[in-house]
């Protein structure tokens, strides 16, 4: 179910699922980002990155004695959509990525073979990396103040061992297609979506309001401090995760993008075709989507 590691963190329950009982599980995932048909350059970025135990031997006596890699394996995703004037979000998505992947390489190792009792301390990992992300965005505006303001969302997820934990600021969104069901784990935090959460906005006014697009919280920005919003669950077989910036969202129903993971079980073949669909639907803003299957 959904945690919250502290009170900086958003709660948002969801559902308890069973113990897993399957095999070690296969990742196949594949990455796409696209400028669409508007935008003069593309301010998304996003990592696929797989983590892994590995023995180095350097030298030995032994015959026939080589490096090995372990199991489980580690699987992180990110997508982040960056925002700024003068390619400044451009700076700041992939500055959130570099900081993130770097702050995570040492302590990720920790969290195979995870105890229930240690999964907290996975979600206040990310939290606190998502928080140095945001530092680090403003750090590097302190030096290059002609990138002031600029700022990204993130949304981030990492699997093992069957269970899935997800962090999140922003806009761009995590997706769970299970069962044939497609979920939206994270909540958009933009200013309209806050005021449907409110009852104050119909969910059909909110898609043409003019400030739909106004993010409240995200990495970097005018004021420094971040809100993570964590989550969470446990993965099942043939189970989908889709990452992906508003770009995509904003062009794509949730029922049409369910209908191309139904269709499209290859990951590559499922991130062309919602990117190309976005883009058929008028590309108003850069697309990414970031595609992983999950199998015993």
């Amino acid at each position: 179910m959904s945690e919250a590691t502290t009170d900086t963190a958003i709660t948002i329950p969801l559902p308890l699922e069973r113990p897993p009982t399957y095999s070690p599980f296969l990742v196949r995932s594949f990455g796409l980002t696209d400028k669409g048909r508007v935008r003069p350059a593309n301010e998304d970025h996003f990592a696929v990155v797989e983590l892994v135990r590995t023995l180095h031997v350097y030298q030995t006596s032994v015959p026939n004695t080589a490096s090995r890699y372990g199991s489980p394996r580690g699987h992180l995703f990110l997508v982040a959509d960056g925002m700024g004037g003068h390619r400044a979000g451009e700076v700041a998505s992939a500055l959130t990525i570099k900081t993130i992947d770097s702050f995570l390489l040492n302590t990720l190792n920790r969290f195979f073979n995870l105890k229930p009792a240690d999964e907290h301390v996975v979600m206040k990992e990310f939290q606190g990396a998502l928080l140095r992300a945001d530092s680090r965005i403003f750090e590097e505006a302190v030096s290059h103040p002609e990138l002031e303001g600029m700022g990204t969302t993130l949304t981030l997820a990492f699997a093992v061992d069957w269970k899935l934990f997800v962090a999140h600021a922003g806009d761009s969104r995590a997706y769970l297609f299970s069962r044939g069901e497609l979920r939206q784990l994270t909540r958009d935090h933009t200013l309209v979506a806050e005021m449907v959460r409110r009852g104050t906005l119909s969910p059909r006014e909110a898609s043409t309001h003019p400030y739909r697009s106004m993010v409240t919280n995200v990495l970097g920005g005018h004021e420094q401090g971040v809100l993570v919003e964590m989550h969470r669950l446990t993965l099942e077989p043939d189970d989908v995760l889709l990452l992906c910036s508003d770009g995509l969202t904003g062009m794509l129903p949730d029922e049409r993008i369910a209908t191309i993971l139904t269709e499209e079980r290859e990951p590559e073949s499922a991130c062309n075709r919602l990117i190309a669909e976005a883009n058929a639907q008028g590309g108003r803003d850069n697309i990414t989507a970031v595609v992983s299957r999950f199998e015993a």
